[in-house]
């Protein structure tokens, strides 16, 4: 394992090298953070058990680390605070090493992340596009390798976009999840501390040290994972090549054994336009907006003149205004979840966002960018859902990125459904009891499995009918002298799905590598040598199916046998009468 010393000193010189200023607002000294990780080793190498030790973060700038200017993007509003934020300080707990704060859209207030007196944060994959907002400094520096999380906060979005237009993973929780506390609030009501990696796992696993506990997730059908995507037609206005790689996602979901479910996306668009069109905005201006009215008067180069222009104007919204968009979104809301309960999904799948603006494309049309790139996710905060943000394919050479959305505290089901995506599925061989049709077959279609072809073993193997329950075949390698071929099914199944059949798996059965006919090995069921002393060879039926059937035949024959069969004459009674001649 490399040490935290030595992550520190490459990460450092990776820092130099990229040469993007524009992404910190304050780095630590490296000999600051050089002398943490000495430390850090120090304690694990005693035998401290720090799970995250050595792993580098990068903190948006509106959350608070102790000893660094929590600036918001404003450097006006700046104030030094003496306590790390609740998620900063579990994530520190476990070991991670905070290099710095990132620059954002001033006051989390964007999806592009141009808005700032700190400069554009350019796009780590081509520096003449948007890296995305608001959390962008921190989504960058995850990109191009700086520091390996980073904290972001998402109220209509900002945790999700910038994943998607860098390549990496973006988790937004459910509201509530992780504490806000240390947080300077955009709209405290919606705002979620999220979390970014390069890996699925590696943002679940960081996302598990910030949260605190976490309340049951509702109950589901058992079966496959189903998905919901939206009806044809409803998805509109991509840039060039976004809706045929949306396309894409949703086939691998669908070859990965995941059941596509479409509903109509419309409450969750027009929900997603009342965000900064509607009165909720205003919670905006409660924020700040009394700072940055002062402001104005005093040092009005100060504040992003966008983003002072959407706080200020919320100001004036009417209170009656607010109570009839919230009766609106209730309406809203309520078709959005119906929608989603009728098909029974687990997630809705959707493009990140619309489009991959450059930066003169938004300086042109700063408003008219932003609304159009909050287009899916404006509305998950409003309907009380959680999201992840997941990479899937390029287009034209840039990255694309894909979402799940899911009701409240579905937040581990959704990295478990994204791992069809970013993780191709196992194939499997059976021959037995799981074999279409059979009874244990449900085991994967559970666990989101789909039939691929079927095929028959390499003649290597002998079949063997155990003493179970239910009856199940063992599949046993004895090499090309002895053995036969065995008729078998390929399945494709999840990676996560395999784990858990591989943890549920009874004894005698394990699995192991399965030479198919075609000369390829795939795991597959086989059993132990031990359990085959008092069980009966089939080889010569050719497979489980076949030998069934011919015990059943033979069964019926048995019965028909007995039913067939005469039955013996009587044996005639004799009286005691005399002949006459006996007289």
């Amino acid at each position: 394992m490399t040490s935290a010393v030595t992550r520190v000193r490459t990460a450092y010189a990776r820092i130099a090298e990229t040469d993007r200023p524009e992404i910190w607002i304050d780095l630590r000294d490296e000999a600051e953070v050089t002398a943490e990780a000495e430390a850090l080793d120090a304690r694990t190498a005693a035998g401290e058990h720090l799970p995250l030790a050595g792993r580098l973060l990068a903190v948006k700038g509106n959350i608070d680390v102790a000893g660094l200017r929590t600036t918001a993007g404003c450097p006006a509003y700046a104030y030094t605070p003496k306590a790390d934020a609740p998620a900063v300080a579990r994530l520190r707990a476990a070991g991670a090493i905070v290099l710095g704060t990132t620059n954002l859209d001033q006051f989390a207030t964007g999806l592009v992340g141009t808005r700032s007196p700190y400069g554009a944060v350019r796009n780590a994959h081509d520096p003449a596009r948007i890296s995305g907002g608001s959390s962008s400094g921190s989504a960058v520096a995850v990109a191009l390798g700086l520091a390996d999380l980073a904290l972001g906060t998402d109220t209509a979005g900002s945790g999700r976009i910038p994943a998607a237009l860098n390549g990496i993973v973006g988790l937004k929780p459910t509201y509530g999840l992780v504490p806000t506390d240390g947080v300077v609030p955009a709209c405290a009501s919606l705002d979620c501390v999220t979390v970014f990696a390069r890996t699925v796992p590696e943002a679940e696993r960081a996302l598990s040290f910030m949260t605190d506990t976490a309340p049951p997730a509702p109950p589901r059908t058992p079966g496959p994972w189903r998905v919901a995507i939206p009806r044809t037609g409803q998805l509109t206005d991509l840039a060039p090549g976004w809706a045929a790689a949306y396309q894409e996602a949703a086939r691998q979901l669908a070859l990965s054994g995941v059941e596509l479910k479409e509903i109509d996306l419309t409450p969750f668009t027009e929900a997603a336009a009342m965000l900064y069109e509607g009165a909720f905005v205003a919670e905006r201006y409660t924020a700040v907006g009394t700072f940055i009215d002062k402001t104005i008067e005093s040092d009005a180069a100060a504040l992003d003149p966008t983003v002072a222009g959407i706080i200020t104007r919320a100001r004036d919204i009417p209170a009656h205004r607010l109570f009839t968009d919230q009766a609106h979104l209730r309406a809203l809301r309520a078709a959005a979840l119906a929608g989603l309960a009728e098909a029974d999904a687990d997630a809705l799948l959707l493009p990140t966002t619309t489009e991959h603006p450059t930066l003169a494309e938004v300086a042109a049309d700063p408003l008219g960018v932003n609304a159009r790139l909050g287009r899916f996710t404006n509305s998950t905060n409003l309907f009380g859902l959680c999201a992840a943000a997941i990479p899937a394919g390029t287009v034209d050479g840039l990255p694309f990125g894909v979402m799940l959305v899911g009701a409240a505290h579905t937040d581990t089901s959704l990295p478990r459904i994204a791992e069809a995506l970013t993780a191709p599925p196992t194939r499997v061989a059976v021959v037995g009891a799981h074999l279409t049709g059979q009874p244990l077959n449900g085991q994967l279609l559970s666990l989101g499995a789909q039939f691929d072809r079927a095929t028959t073993t390499a003649p290597v193997y002998r079949l063997h009918a155990l003493n179970t329950d239910p009856p199940k075949p063992g599949l046993v390698h004895v090499g090309p002298e002895t053995g036969a071929a065995i008729e078998a099914e390929v399945w494709r199944i999840p990676s996560a799905g395999l784990g858990r059949l591989l943890t549920a798996l009874p004894r005698p059965m394990t699995l192991g590598r399965v030479t198919l006919a075609d000369g390829t090995e795939i795991p597959g069921f086989l059993c132990e040598p031990s359990a085959l002393s008092d069980a009966e060879d089939i080889t010569e039926h050719g497979g489980w199916r076949a030998y069934l059937a011919r015990t059943r035949e033979a069964r019926h024959q048995g019965r028909g046998e007995r039913r067939e069969k005469p039955r013996p004459h009587p044996t005639p009674i004799r009286t005691s009468r005399r002949h006459p001649t006996d007289e």
